[in-house]
């Protein structure tokens, strides 16, 4: 993993979605392929939320919670900034990131303890 850079990208969700109504997870993937393009590049994301009038779980979980299945949670907290969200959002989006947190360390665990009773080979 490279050294995280200072140079900071700004992703519009509205904007990469294309709808001020974030409902669908095709849209809330969108935002997820930029996030992932700037993760991978090691750049911190200011990810803002202006003129969002509507926000959903399944808009967060393809947008937010399936990055804890790609990159290490220490690297998206260290990189990502959420701005313009409002209180009832940001509650949403908590919820949504500790479920995806405790999915992927539970489904990592299990993967791991079915290679060891089946006999598969770690990942390398």
């Amino acid at each position: 993993m490279g050294i995280l850079t200072e140079e900071r990208v700004k992703i519009n969700v509205s904007e990469t979605a294309g709808e001020n109504c974030c409902v669908a997870a095709c849209d809330g993937q969108k935002v997820y392929n930029k996030i992932t393009a700037a993760l991978c590049e090691n750049k911190k994301i200011e990810l803002s939320f202006a003129e969002i009038t509507e926000l959903t779980p399944a808009f967060l979980n393809s947008a937010i919670g399936q990055l804890y299945g790609c990159f290490p949670a220490e690297q998206i907290e260290n990189s990502l900034l959420f701005t313009d969200i409002s209180e009832e959002d940001e509650i949403i989006l908590k919820r949504v990131t500790e479920r995806a947190k405790t999915y992927f360390e539970h489904a990592y665990t299990c993967r791991k303890a079915l290679k060891d009773v089946l006999g598969g080979e770690e990942d390398a």
